[in-house]
């Protein structure tokens, strides 16, 4: 049954800090996922991601202007 693979895909997220400029595009277009400490670097705020934020988080990934923030997913 397809019906398994939705709870065994996951999605696992890193963020380079040394890369990261302050952009900020993370935490506008995942907002909940990301965040900006007082120097403007990235962090995330969860560790786990619920499926209906994946294209979020690929969509922030893709307008970090550094690419600073890689993604990881299982279970496709």
């Amino acid at each position: 049954s397809n019906a398994w693979m939705f709870y065994l895909h996951r999605m696992e997220i890193s963020i380079d800090k040394a890369l990261c400029i302050g952009a900020g595009q993370c935490a506008a277009y995942a907002e909940g996922v990301f965040d900006q400490d007082e120097n403007g670097i990235a962090y995330l705020l969860s560790a786990q991601v619920s499926a209906d934020r994946f294209d979020e988080v690929r969509l922030a990934a893709q307008l970090c202007p550094v690419s600073a923030i890689a993604i990881i997913e299982e279970g496709q």
